[in-house]
Parts: structure tokens; C-alpha cells; sequence
């Protein structure tokens, strides 16, 4: 038994680096390897489809958008099904919109700095720009109402809550297809193909037409 553990340790007679040793020696060198680098290299070389984004708006705002959405339609559906606990479920997709618009707003207030834009996107990023801060505010008057009343109103605070939240839900709804227009029509954000291997391509239709 001993001489087993004493292989697994050491690696085996001829002195290759398999056992345990030879294993820490190895993560070791890659952690070293790791730390040598900055913070954003390490980030690059876990995430790289992230880490070439020029801003992480287009990421972040799948959150709010889950998060918010889920909200309105469970909450609301939860109130004339008169499922107490579906309202309860929604108050926590509820916070949890709100905290992730926070950031997605501010990064959204980046990216609208930082990528470059025409003057035909730009009155549509105002918009989308608005939507987003409506979105916010709405959410956040929501919650703070939620946290002090709780998630069973009654009566026509009720109705005016459940109104509210229809409104943040047609909100999301125009500011995500304002959002979606930038990006499909007009490529914001998106890096073209070089223009060398699009006349390849095309070069390579047309031949064998």
C-alpha cells in the first residue's frame, strides 16, 4: 500500500510528472500563468466573445427584459387566478428586473457614447433611450410600492398597480424593438466582415455562375 501512495505522489519510477505532484506542478505553472496577466486578459482569454465587445449593454439587457416581462404576465395572470403565491414568485422577478435595469441603463448611457452612430440612428437611440429610463423609473416605483404595500393589493389600488405594470410591459416591448432596429437595420454595435473576404465571397459566386 505504501509503495502505491508513494507512486501516486511521487509519479512513477522513471520520472515523469503524472502523479500528484507532477499534476500541482502543472496547475501551479497555469495560475502563475494566469496572475502574470492583467485582469482584462484573464477576462479575455475565459469570455472572449464578451471581451470583444465594445459594451456590454447588448448582454446585460436580456436580464431585465426575462425579468420585467416575467413579472408583468405572472403577476397579472396570478391576481385573476387568485394564486397568492404567484403574486409572491412575481415581486421577486420584480426586484430582481429592477436591480438588473440599474445596471443595463447606465451601461446603455456607455454604449451610447462609446459606439459610433449617424444621425438617422441617433433620434432612435433618444427614444430607445427614454424607453429605458421609463422602463427604470416604472419598475422602481413598482417595487418600492411592493416592498411597503406587499404583493396582495386589493381594490383599486389593484387595478391601478396592474395598470402600471401593463404599461412597463408595452414599454419593454417598444424600447426592445427600438433596441433590435439599431442593431439589425442599422448594425450598430455590429463589427462588418472585412471587405477583402466579402469580394472573395462574391468573387467565388459570380465565377460559377
Amino acid at each position: 500500500m505504501n509503495e502505491f501512495l508513494s507512486f501516486q505522489i511521487h509519479g512513477n519510477a522513471d520520472g515523469g510528472g503524472d502523479g500528484l505532484v507532477g499534476n500541482l506542478d502543472a496547475l501551479l505553472s497555469f495560475l502563475t500563468g494566469l496572475l502574470g496577466q492583467s485582469a482584462g486578459d484573464i477576462f479575455a482569454s475565459l469570455i472572449p466573445g464578451i471581451a470583444a465587445m465594445d459594451n456590454i449593454h447588448p448582454l446585460l439587457v436580456h436580464f431585465p427584459i426575462a425579468f420585467l416581462t416575467g413579472f408583468v404576465l405572472i403577476d397579472i395572470v396570478g391576481c385573476f387566478a387568485k394564486k397568492s403565491q404567484w403574486r409572491e414568485f412575481a415581486t421577486g422577478l420584480l426586484y430582481l428586473g429592477t436591480l438588473t435595469a440599474v445596471f443595463t441603463v447606465i451601461a446603455g448611457f456607455v454604449a451610447a457614447h462609446s459606439v459610433s452612430h449617424g444621425h438617422n440612428v441617433h433620434a432612435i437611440m433618444e427614444r430607445h433611450e427614454g424607453f429605458g429610463v421609463t422602463i427604470l423609473t416604472l419598475a422602481a416605483i413598482l417595487s418600492a410600492w411592493r416592498w411597503k404595500a406587499g404583493s396582495q393589493l386589493h381594490g383599486e389600488m389593484n387595478i391601478f398597480y396592474l395598470v402600471l405594470s401593463a404599461v412597463l410591459g408595452v414599454c419593454i416591448a417598444l424600447g426592445a424593438d427600438l433596441g433590435g432596429l439599431m442593431v439589425y437595420q442599422y448594425g450598430v454595435a455590429v463589427q462588418a466582415m472585412p471587405k477583402t473576404i466579402t469580394d472573395a465571397y462574391e468573387h467565388h459566386h459570380h465565377h460559377h455562375d
